[in-house]
């Protein structure tokens, strides 16, 4: 039997990573300490921005990214917000236009100039009011302009005509309780949603109806995240009774799985919320799904 047949061959074998050099990584960011599940940045072609401490109010960072290396503690910051900010999203059709959600209930978009910040930003181009609790979810609709999609701890998905700053629609009987993730599809006809009820939804936002439905798509008590993939599919995490971390690949219209479960292993020790992306983001992220 020969040495080739016995160990097993694989072109990753002797992949290995180097660490990027300290000038050019971000450094000294006091990034958000605030008991929210989020990502906590968002980033475009232009600009790097990271919701960051702050006192009396919610603000964030919004860098070139060019400007790496240590960031000076009284770098300017965009701070409008009366509480912390919980979450913040790019606009796919303009790379200087954001948008944030925070915990006094409100959505603000933002200007941001052309060659990033010189100067506090506090005055937004619009302020959205709806919601009745905090706005923890934000997600521009990825093909049609001025649409921007929020959900807030009262359980409403409301979506808004950034332009005229009016409510399109409000879906507010849909979700019984915390929705922990929202995701357009491709061309921005469904939306999925994860829910603290453990279910996962496929959502027609203009005719505000149900698609499809996956109850307990993961069993574990931690939240659970979804996303549409490129191919119409979607992408779940989660945990199962045992907290071991789980991937899934649903079908969207019969609310199948495609496969069994991917089991992880046990969940390494508590994190925001015991977030189930992990070190998995990557994964949803790649190019081509």
């Amino acid at each position: 039997m020969s040495f080739r047949k016995v160990v097993r061959q694989s072109k990753f074998r002797h992949v290995f990573g180097q660490p990027v050099k300290n000038d050019q990584c971000y450094e000294d960011i006091r990034v958000s300490r605030v008991t929210w599940d989020s990502t906590f940045c968002a980033v475009n072609p232009k600009f790097l921005a990271v919701i960051v401490e702050a006192s009396g109010g919610g603000a964030f960072l919004v860098l070139p990214l060019s400007k790496t290396g240590r960031i000076d503690k009284a770098y300017p910051t965009v701070c409008g917000h009366t509480g912390p900010v919980l979450d913040i999203d790019w606009c796919p059709h303009n790379d200087e236009v954001m948008a944030s959600g925070s915990e006094d209930c409100t959505v603000m978009v933002w200007q941001i100039p052309e060659n990033g910040l010189t100067s506090p930003l506090t005055e937004p181009v619009v302020v959205l009011e709806g919601h009745t609790k905090r706005v923890g979810i934000i997600a521009w609709h990825p093909t049609a302009r001025n649409v921007l999609l929020s959900a807030g701890c009262d359980n409403v998905v409301l979506i808004w005509n950034v332009g005229t700053a009016e409510e399109l629609y409000r879906l507010d009987s849909l979700h019984p309780d915390l929705i922990y993730n929202v995701s357009w599809n491709h061309n921005g006809s469904l939306f999925c949603s994860a829910c603290k009820d453990k279910s996962v939804r496929i959502i027609d936002p203009r005719r505000g109806t149900l698609v499809a439905e996956r109850e307990k798509a993961h069993e574990g008590a931690r939240p659970m995240r979804a996303i549409f993939l490129a191919d119409g599919k979607v992408f779940t995490t989660g945990f199962s009774r045992m907290s071991e971390r789980q991937l899934a690949l649903w079908d969207p219209v019969s609310g199948q799985p495609e496969g069994a479960n991917l089991r992880l292993g046990p969940h390494p020790g508590p994190g925001r919320q015991g977030s189930p992306w992990g070190g998995l983001w990557f994964l949803a992220s790649l190019p081509g799904t």
